[in-house]
């Protein structure tokens, strides 16, 4: 039995040594398989086309996050995403400074400043703003009960309109009136049939004009030529984009050039290596003992 690596040599030095000392044999490699019904797991980012070459396979573990990118597992394959308290944490910063940084215009300050032009704009307390999050899951939670710590009137959304603490949470039926109360929009939700494309024309037509959005989903969430037309007609009046579509987003793209816009290179978070590591050793021990086993991801919902 042996979990089978195939992602980036600079995490395989970090996680060998804990497998081996967890008392797990880790094979680096599809080159280095001699038997293939020895691999039992697999830690990668994007699979082998074929899996049916490892008769003994029981997991795939995603090396980081997100699983929108991974295809259907074979019969008897679970697929679990990385559960890492730093994924959590770094994308709660990273949502929490583009909040702040809309909130007082940065974007404005940011153009005046090519120009040299001295200039104060507004200044609204965090009360006043309506934050809304779509996708209130693990790390939207933490941003939410943050954002509201500094005094941001928070709200979230998902589907299944889960409760959580101190938070107004609204359902899949609610989503129109929480778009309507919403000033400032992140968007943490997870990509799948259902939400691909779901910041739309539609949708920012419902929201505050003037409104700003912060996402840090996945780029396939958004219509990159609705959010121009939102930012022309006024309905939108900034954004700051952690993800873009098409990603890397290509140097002539208007989005760049745009000073209502703000744009990072998918750097919201990064799986620390050692704390991947601790997870794959989780999800085996978990295999191994018949427990719940962390990051399971139900593919017929995506996440």
């Amino acid at each position: 039995m042996a979990l089978l690596y195939t992602s980036l040599p600079d995490r395989a030095k970090v996680w060998l040594p804990m497998l081996e000392a967890a008392g797990e044999r880790m094979i680096i490699g599809e080159d280095a398989v001699t038997d293939p019904a020895d691999v039992t797991y697999l830690a990668c980012w994007q699979p082998p086309a074929d899996l049916s070459r490892y008769p003994s396979l029981k997991a795939v573990i995603c090396v980081a996050a997100g699983v929108d990118h991974m295809p259907p597992m074979p019969e008897g394959v679970v697929l679990t995403r990385t559960i890492a308290s730093g994924i959590e944490t770094m994308v709660r910063d990273w949502v929490v400074m583009a909040t702040l940084m809309l909130h007082r215009q940065m974007p404005v300050y940011l153009e005046q400043a090519t120009t040299g032009t001295w200039q104060a704009q507004g200044i609204y307390p965090s009360h006043s703003r309506c934050v809304g999050i779509m996708g209130i899951g693990r790390i939207g939670a933490l941003a939410a009960q943050t954002l509201s710590g500094l005094g941001f009137d928070v709200a979230g959304w998902s589907r299944s309109g889960t409760p959580v603490d101190g938070i107004e949470v609204y359902g899949a039926d609610g989503l129109p009136d929480f778009l309507q109360r919403t000033d400032l929009l992140v968007c943490l939700l997870p990509l799948t049939d259902e939400t691909r494309g779901i910041l739309n024309g539609d949708l920012f037509a419902q929201l505050p004009h003037g409104a700003m959005l912060v996402h840090a989903g996945r780029g396939a969430h958004l219509d990159m030529q609705a959010l121009q037309d939102a930012l022309n007609s006024g309905r939108i009046a900034s954004a700051m984009l952690d993800v873009t579509d098409p990603e890397p987003l290509p140097a002539d793209h208007w989005a760049w050039a745009d000073p209502r816009v703000i744009v990072t290179p998918h750097v919201a978070s990064l799986t620390d290596y050692a704390e991947g590591a601790e997870h794959a050793i989780n999800v085996i021990r978990a295999l191994r003992e018949g427990a719940e086993i962390p990051g399971l991801v139900d593919q017929s919902k995506g996440y």
